[in-house]
């Protein structure tokens, strides 16, 4: 293995000091490569590369993005790669991988950027991507053919950044689950937003409480499509303008657990008060604020105590200790999994067990530790159960969380500040409106129906806006079922893109793919809710960007254009055509009825008769596979045989429910581009579902 040269490299942007390697190694896991892991001098901006054996590369370069803020550069190598692809996907496809920190450690700035966000949007990306073909062109003789940059939230904010800002660096992009903040070309400018739309889901979820189960039954398989059912005007009133702000119907059970929406808050909320810290106190000293003028809104919730530490937890704790092992810690466990695996922090204390904490609103809350080694340290829960509260913060307390913490230590606990944010929508939703589709119901002739207020600004780590104006081509790729970044804001980046080129150019640039059924994470990575494992009604999506990157391949080095999907937006939602070739894109449409139905009443131990359709569109390939699951376990313990030669499919199965109960009988079908049966990577999935009453 011949040392790589670096002193001929002469960087392109003089942000950037001398690129240097400080590791490089062969390693055998999860295939033999190179690994080689180093940065640039003068700043915080590191990377990492990883290059398969010389039979494996076909000359290409893939650049995972990593999402949340970023900050570290061994996300897609380490557990997190199940969502990007990892390293085998990225081997599969013939290229060695690039990852980069973005250009800072952690949730901390780098103190020679500053809050550039130039920096951290696309700029270090860009310098390590360059470094790594002059790598490369050592370790393979030539620099790469075809260079890809991709990544989901996060990084579906970065990727389109990087294509429009570091043109010759990257051929396309595939970001997928991104936002819609559009500017002009050249604006470098702070993004500002905050969450807005999350007020929203927070007050809704406070505001319904149980009664977001009764939601969640009217609108899955067989309901009663009724979701204002049982809610007075209120709560009518705030989830009608949650659906109308964008949020996907069918995927109401996330509103009780959230995930990126409540690390967000924590992330900013800081930042937040800091900016507009009139409004916090205004919430609850002066009339024309709910905390002022409706006490008896926010009364019941309200938590501000002082308490001390009993404990603190690791993520490996929350995993493995039996005392936090109830399936009402799931969503815990499910965080603190994610956060662990983006940032290597399996040893880091996440959560805190506090000796009494009284009855109230624990999520949001505000936990400042106000005695010893870790005093003056502001956190934010992002879950909590009983005493136990997962939190995390902004900048340095992000990264050191608990550490220095120890039993005995005592702590504010004060929700103020987020039940403030929950009724921020009044200052926000409505009067902040953004410049997006889904807000022009709180607009009239274009212009806004209430008073409006400077936005706060957001994180620079987010980069900056989207143009729309690239070179290349870049396919973009959203969820139906997305509560993180939800479906309307799949449509910003297409508006901006037609914006420039006109709705034929945009053509040769740009694609927009929908994935039914399909989360903000996948679903072993989000807590399932009681009696229906979340695989049975959301699928893994990592096999739909595989071949997103396969098609975009094709596109770039063949001239092969790739399917788009038809769709239509309407009062906040998007609604797919019913029929494979309508719909387009590149999964199956299913259906699925009990006894012809979408719902069905049997006895205990009577037999039911459960069927499916299954078509694709043309030119996706043909059927692998049909599993079904009766129970709401997720084991789909059944399969039904097809050979893979066929793009349509109507099969039957029977199946007795010996216990009474409601269940949701799911088909799970699977396909792939070549037809084949035993592949283990593009198995594109999609589901449906059955209501089976049994009495």
């Amino acid at each position: 293995m011949e040392t790589i040269d670096v002193t001929a490299y002469v960087v392109t942007d003089d942000f950037f000091g001398q690129a240097y390697i400080d590791a490089d190694e062969e390693r055998d896991e999860p295939e033999p490569h190179r690994y080689m892991h180093g940065g640039f001098r003068d700043t915080d901006t590191r990377f990492s590369f990883c290059s398969p054996r010389a039979e494996r590369y076909q000359g290409r370069l893939y650049q995972p993005l990593e999402g949340a803020n970023a900050g570290h550069e061994h996300v897609n190598s380490g557990p997190l790669g199940l969502v990007t692809g990892g390293l085998e996907m990225a081997f599969r496809l013939g290229g060695y991988t690039v990852e980069s920190n973005m250009g800072h450690k952690g949730d901390v700035m780098d103190p020679k950027a500053g809050p550039d966000p130039t920096i951290y949007g696309f700029r270090a990306a860009a310098e390590c991507a360059r470094f790594s073909k002059h790598v490369a062109a050592q370790v393979y003789g030539a620099p790469p053919q075809y260079s890809y940059v991709f990544g989901g939230s996060g990084g579906a904010r970065r990727s389109p950044q990087c294509l429009q800002y570091a043109p010759g660096v990257w051929d396309a992009a595939l970001p997928f689950m991104g936002d819609a903040m559009v500017s002009e070309h050249g604006d470098f400018s702070l993004l500002k937003g905050g969450g807005s739309n999350f007020t929203a889901m927070f007050n809704v979820q406070r505001l319904l409480g149980a009664k977001i189960a009764d939601v969640v039954d009217a609108l899955a398989p067989g309901g009663s499509d009724d979701p204002f059912a049982g809610l007075d005007t209120h709560q009518r009133e705030e989830l009608n303008n949650l659906y109308r702000l964008g949020y996907p119907r069918g995927d109401e059970f996330m509103i009780a657990q959230p995930m990126g929406q409540i690390w967000l808050w924590a992330s900013i909320a800081d930042s937040l008060q800091a900016q507009g810290p009139e409004y916090f106190e205004a919430f609850w000293t002066k009339p024309g604020y709910v905390g002022h003028d409706q006490p008896s809104a926010v009364q019941n919730d309200l938590i501000d105590v002082a308490a001390t530490v009993v404990r603190t937890l690791t993520a490996k704790d929350l995993l493995d200790d039996p005392s936090v092992g109830g399936p009402e810690f799931d969503q815990i466990r499910s965080l603190a999994s994610i956060f662990a695996g983006m940032q290597d922090m399996w040893d880091m204390p996440m959560a805190i067990e506090l000796n009494h904490i009284p009855s109230g609103h624990r999520m949001g809350a505000g936990i400042r530790i106000t005695s010893g080694e870790a005093a003056g340290r502001q956190l934010y829960c992002l879950n909590g159960v009983g005493n136990v509260f997962l939190c995390d913060g902004g900048g340095e307390a992000s990264n050191r969380r608990f550490r220095g913490v120890v039993a005995g230590d005592t702590v504010r606990f004060d929700n103020r500040p987020f039940l403030a944010y929950c009724y921020y929508y009044y200052y926000y939703y409505r009067h902040h409106v953004i410049p997006f589709t889904e807000w022009e119901f709180l607009t009239l002739d274009g212009q806004p129906i209430y008073p409006q207020h400077p936005l706060a600004e957001m994180s620079p780590f987010m980069g900056v806006h989207y143009s729309g104006k690239f070179e290349g081509k870049l396919m973009w790729v959203h969820h139906t079922h997305d509560a993180s970044l939800w479906p309307p804001q799949g449509l910003g980046y297409k508006g901006a893109v037609e914006r420039v080129y006109g709705v034929e150019g945009a053509k040769e640039k740009f694609r927009i793919r929908w994935t039914a059924n399909a989360e903000h994470v996948p679903p072993f990575m989000a807590a399932s809710q009681p009696g229906r494992a979340n695989n049975t009604w959301l699928i893994n999506y990592q096999p739909v960007i595989e071949q997103c990157l396969v098609d975009l391949a094709a596109w770039v080095e063949q001239g092969m254009e790739p399917a788009g999907s038809a769709f239509e937006y309407r009062d906040g939602k998007i609604t797919l055509p019913a029929t494979a070739a309508d719909r387009g894109g590149i999964q199956a449409v299913v259906t699925a009825t009990a006894n012809g139905a979408a719902r069905v009443e049997v006895r205990a131990g009577e037999q039911v008769t459960l069927a499916m359709q299954a078509e694709l569109p043309p030119g996706a390939g043909t059927i692998i596979g049909v599993s079904w699951d009766f129970d709401g376990s997720g084991t789909y313990p059944e399969s039904s045989k097809v050979d893979g030669t066929a793009s349509k499919v109507e099969l039957s199965v029977t199946h007795r429910f010996n216990e009474p109960g409601t269940y949701f009988a799911t088909v799970l079908v699977e396909s792939h581009r070549e037809g084949d049966v035993n592949a283990t990577a593009r198995r594109i999935p999609n589901l449906a579902a059955a209501r089976v009453v049994v009495s």
